[in-house]
């Protein structure tokens, strides 16, 4: 599940080019939020959603599976996907490292589809799928919150959370252009009302 912000802007085919789709929900927030947590308790609770996978040029990191965690393919594929437009969206988050969505993870099937992606690259689905896609944003409970948890993971430089922190800001202030926003101060609470917006969008 994607879990690095973007740096560039995000790009998606226009809705004209778009084929049909399931329900799509899309999880965003800035690192450190909450929202892969959220999006993992999701699908435990709801079976019948599906979980798309990102593809992503950057390596592996420990215990990650290809296919799992995400598609990772080099960039000269990812490149390629973008020419022929196999991309729902995409960003590039560092010179030569990509994320994005695959078209083929949003096709294959009827079932709902859930997606945990970055804010720019949900304001792109939304403007491609408009109301067939329900974009919710996971806001932590306070920047200062934000920065505690990604401290406490360990697992980044200080450049590299200060940058994290940067992109943050931007993110954070995107959040009321999504459909609903959802606080993960106590995480049963803000899964629960994941839950109701979700199924409410997928019985609508």
């Amino acid at each position: 599940m994607p879990d690095d912000g973007p740096s560039s802007a995000s790009a998606s085919p226009p809705l004209a080019e778009q084929t049909d789709v399931p329900p799509i929900v899309v999880l965003t927030a800035p690192s450190g939020a909450g929202k892969t947590t959220i999006a993992r308790r999701v699908l435990d609770e709801m079976p019948a959603v599906r979980f798309s996978v990102s593809a992503t040029t950057r390596p592996p990191r420990p215990g990650e599976k290809d296919g799992v965690d995400y598609h990772f393919i080099s960039e000269e594929v990812f490149r390629r996907h973008i020419t022929e437009g196999a991309l729902v969206e995409y960003e590039e988050v560092y010179p030569g490292q990509f994320y994005g969505t695959l078209r083929a993870e949003l096709e294959r099937g009827d079932a709902p589809v859930l997606l945990d992606i970055d804010v720019k690259g949900a304001a792109s689905v939304k403007e491609a799928f408009g109301e067939r896609a329900l974009v919710l944003f996971i806001r932590p409970p306070s920047k200062e919150a934000l920065a505690r948890r990604l401290e406490g993971r360990g697992t980044e430089a200080k450049e590299d959370l200060d940058k994290r922190l940067q992109r943050a800001e931007m993110e954070l202030a995107r959040a009321d252009a999504c459909d609903a926003v959802v606080t993960n101060d106590d995480l049963p609470e803000a899964v629960a009302e994941t839950l109701r917006h979700i199924r409410t969008f997928a019985n609508g």
